[in-house]
């Protein structure tokens, strides 16, 4: 993987605005990065301390991906909760109300 992927995802990631979220195939979609699972891989790999919003990315479902229950899934729901995200009783967000919309023009075909 490439680190300007990486840069790209960081950067797409640190565009959304608080109290909005993004999904990891929106992230991918922006970033011309391979798909989701390649924006999971460079959040899980950001320094520690790094000032990228990586709370702000969840799953097409509407749900924060780490497992329940751990110690970073905590984490993560109660950033986006201090941010004035609510969840549903199941967990989930919602996506209507709190999905970053950001009109970007469409990006051009990923090739490296």
């Amino acid at each position: 993987m490439s680190s300007s992927t990486y840069e790209r995802i960081f950067q797409t990631v640190q565009n959304i605005p608080s109290g909005k979220v993004a999904t990891y195939g929106q992230i991918a979609y922006r970033a011309r990065a391979s798909g989701p699972r390649q924006v999971g891989y460079a959040l899980h790999h950001l320094p520690q301390g790094s000032s990228v919003p990586w709370h702000r990315v969840i799953n097409s479902k509407g749900e924060i991906s780490l497992p329940a229950g751990s110690e970073l899934h905590e984490i993560q729901k109660t950033l986006l909760e201090a941010e004035g995200i609510e969840f549903s009783p199941e967990g989930k967000i919602s996506r209507s109300k709190y999905l970053w919309e950001h009109k970007l023009p469409k990006p051009r075909p990923y090739s490296e």
